[in-house]
């Protein structure tokens, strides 16, 4: 009986000195994720934009598993001993969470049942309905660059593997653009030895990237690039991941021709393709789309919006120090635009926004921007549009209609871009809404 009472109390305080520190982080691991979700609410990022999980709860063991290896924090949360979105918005499609799981309790979806997200139809190896003609990366629907560049590999590996007869006059492959997917691809078009041509319509390289803030922090994971060697980093600054690029391209030899932009894919009758460029028309086997989903500014359409005072990117915000600037737009891009250029001396910065509070947007920018407006730093215009720009002034109507002019120099927008359907469709592509639908498994 003392012996069963002497194992009974060890067992006790085992329990006790193991156990209790555990129950207590989970408690406050389930109060932080509570937290952060009604700060979703607040911060409209409970609604997801494009990819996000969805948790099977029958399934989920709420192990945490997948809150610990996911990059962008909050997504995920552990709510009553199990998993939830908390911040689905915040997802740029990792895919960590779900390769984590043991129970394969979770899947990564495109679109909710009412927010329908637009793709184009893709095979598994990439090739759209459109025999020949391939699309990777943002595009596709997968941000994140790692993500760019494994499709790039994969699509240019299955591209080597076919037997496809090839006329003596046509390329192995057209590459569109040069940002992470198309650099990959081309990257590995030259480690498997084919004939291709990399086309980019900027006149530098980077995509979308290369338009982010100055020092703007850019998530992936590390990988290796065939004839390169490993990229091995989880997040750097825009700057040094162009400044590795363009070492890429110096160390394999790339040769990509910028300021060269697509203008038409025709089929052939020999199973090929004349592609047209605004410098050149080439006839390829097959044509690789790498040009990501916003490959063109959305436009105000209002007078003066194609004037040098312009911008829809921002590069180098000392350059408008002294001004008085106009920034239209209320996502993240927006935000931090209006900050860096707030940061200069002497320049006045206006932010205009067609709603009456800032949403969807990270929480640290929201904050940045309430102390900047407090400060005197920025000047919020809510619900107001943009109706004119000229050199020296700006006009724009109010909730309640009434016009107004204010004196401005320069003008940034910043409210997305379109998705290039025109010439996706006239390619021949299909395209398909997707609400909801899971893109793969573990």
């Amino acid at each position: 009986m003392t012996d069963t009472l002497i194992i009974l109390a060890i067992a006790t305080v085992l329990l006790v000195v193991v156990g209790y520190p555990f129950m207590r982080k989970r408690r406050g691991d389930e109060q932080r994720a509570q937290e952060a979700e009604v700060k979703a609410e607040t911060y409209g990022l409970h609604v997801p934009a494009s990819l996000h999980p969805v948790v099977d709860l029958s399934k989920c063991l709420g192990c945490g598993a997948c809150v610990r290896v996911c990059p962008e924090g909050d997504v995920l949360g552990l709510i009553d001993g199990q998993a939830h979105p908390i911040q689905p918005a915040r997802c740029v499609g990792h895919g960590l969470c779900q390769r984590s799981c043991p129970t394969d309790a979770i899947s990564l979806v495109f679109g909710t049942a009412e927010r329908g997200v637009n793709l184009p139809r893709i095979r598994e190896n990439f090739e759209t309905n459109v025999p020949g003609l391939y699309i990777v990366g943002e595009l596709g629907g997968m941000g994140l660059v790692k993500n760019a560049f494994e499709q790039g590999r994969q699509c240019i590996e299955g591209i080597a593997k076919e037997e496809r007869t090839k006329p003596n006059d046509a390329l192995d492959l057209l590459i569109v653009g040069c940002g992470p997917a198309g650099l990959s691809a081309s990257v590995n078009a030259i480690h498997h030895g084919l004939d291709f041509v990399t086309v980019e319509k900027e006149a530098d390289l980077g995509g979308a990237v290369r338009h982010y803030p100055r020092r703007k922090l850019v998530m992936t994971s590390p990988f290796i690039v065939p004839g390169y060697g490993a990229i091995d980093f989880k997040e750097v600054v825009k700057e040094d991941l162009v400044a590795v690029w363009r070492d890429m391209i110096d160390t394999t030899g790339l040769k990509v021709h910028t300021g060269e932009v697509v203008q038409a894919a025709t089929p052939t009758e020999d199973d090929c393709f004349m592609v047209e460029t605004s410098a050149d028309t080439y006839k390829t086997c097959r044509v690789v789309l790498a040009i990501g989903r916003r490959g063109i500014p959305r436009k105000l359409g209002i007078p003066g919006e194609g004037g040098e005072n312009v911008y829809y990117s921002l590069a180098e915000p000392e350059h408008f120090a002294g001004q008085q600037i106009t920034v239209v737009g209320g996502g993240d891009s927006a935000v931090e635009a209006a900050l860096m250029l707030a940061d200069q001396p002497g320049t006045m910065v206006r932010l205009s926004y067609r709603k009456d509070q800032l949403s969807r947007i990270k929480p640290m920018n929201l904050e940045r921007f309430e102390a900047a407006v407090t400060s005197g730093a920025i000047e919020p215009l809510w619900a107001t549009n943009l109706t004119g720009i000229a050199p020296s002034e700006v006009t724009y109507t109010d909730a309640d209609g009434q016009a107004h002019t204010l004196p401005n120099e320069d003008v940034f927008i910043f409210i997305g871009g379109e998705l290039p359907t025109a010439f996706l469709e006239a390619c021949g592509i299909a395209m398909d809404m997707h609400f909801g639908n899971v893109i793969g498994s573990k």
